[in-house]
């Protein structure tokens, strides 16, 4: 069975740990993924081994980083008819305040769906929806089989 066959398998299954478990690094640092109301929010629960500065305590930035990346990919592949795995071709992040030693919430919007490419904004929060941590913005390559 091909990867996107098995993904659609889960995806029919509404099994959204089974799609964070097929991506070793999401898995690594402890993503998860579910349905919120009409939403698909990730969730990062603080895990000793993701801060980066002791003396705040602070989440490592490029475990914030990692963990948005990774939740537009979630959603996005909960989102689309899934033909090929889309890859990241840019990502621009601006980190807003310190990522406390605490889980963080990511939420994803497709902005643009094309054939080849979708564009996502993803936000991210600990405490309060309203106050952001970190703010990104991610290109994905969707096919690779139409000439440019």
């Amino acid at each position: 069975m091909s990867l996107v066959n098995e993904i659609n398998n889960i995806k029919s299954r509404h099994d959204y740990e089974a799609i964070v478990d097929l991506i070793p690094y999401a898995k690594t640092i402890g993503v998860e993924t579910s349905m919120v109301g009409e939403s698909i929010v990730s969730s990062l629960r603080f895990i000793e081994s993701n801060i980066g500065n002791p003396a705040i305590p602070a989440l490592h930035g490029g475990v914030i980083a990692g963990f948005m990346e990774n939740a537009a990919l979630l959603h996005l592949i909960w989102e689309i008819e899934l033909i090929n795995i889309p890859k990241i071709v840019d990502f621009s992040i601006d980190y807003l305040r310190p990522g406390q030693a605490s889980t963080m919430y990511s939420k994803c919007d497709i902005n643009r769906l094309g054939s080849r490419i979708a564009l996502c904004n993803v936000s991210t929060w600990q405490e309060d929806i309203n106050k952001p941590i970190a703010q990104a913005r991610c290109h994905f390559l969707l096919s690779e089989n139409k000439p440019l």
